[in-house]
């Protein structure tokens, strides 16, 4: 099995027997997870190319968070 490169997305499944997937930094925290389990590892997969997907959409802020 090769080496896992950090960062980096990670399909799993947790102990229900549901896949998930996370996105860990380079020094192996989570930095983003599926929130729920799949049935299915399509399903899963579908949901984490749709994170994946969504880079270039654009950040809200709160009206309380001042601009950069």
């Amino acid at each position: 099995m090769a080496k896992r490169p950090f960062p980096s997305y990670y399909i799993y499944k947790d102990e229900a027997g549901e896949y998930r997937w996370r996105y860990q930094a380079v020094n192996g925290k989570i930095l983003a997870d599926s929130g729920e389990g799949y049935v299915t590892k399509k399903d899963c997969r579908h949901g984490l190319d749709q994170v994946r997907k969504s880079g270039g959409d654009p950040v809200w802020k709160a009206g309380d968070v001042e601009d950069d």
